[in-house]
């Protein structure tokens, strides 16, 4: 696995750059539930919104990756997918 530029890594826990884009997803949604709901204290509060963003980014990052990949679909002369192309990761 190609490792991504230091720039998109910058900050995100090992933990959350090791999770699959779902599994950072749902984190994330779970997180904005509890600060939606603005029962906890201020640090656990803070806390969450800083994992949040960590978590945002990831799926972010995640989702260029994939739209990389798809851009690397060949098209055929009539339009259809004629096959793909290898994803170049670096």
């Amino acid at each position: 696995m190609a490792k991504k530029p230091a720039s998109e890594n910058a900050g995100i826990p090992e933990d959350i750059a090791a999770m699959s884009f779902e599994a950072a997803l749902e984190e994330l949604e779970d997180i904005v539930r509890e600060l939606e709901m603005g029962e906890g204290n201020l640090d656990a509060s803070i806390s969450g919104y800083t994992r949040g963003v960590h978590l945002k980014q990831h799926c972010e990052s995640k989702l260029k990756e994939a739209e990389a990949r798809i851009e690397k679909i060949v098209v055929g002369s009539d339009g259809t997918a004629a096959g793909a192309e290898p994803f170049d990761e670096e």
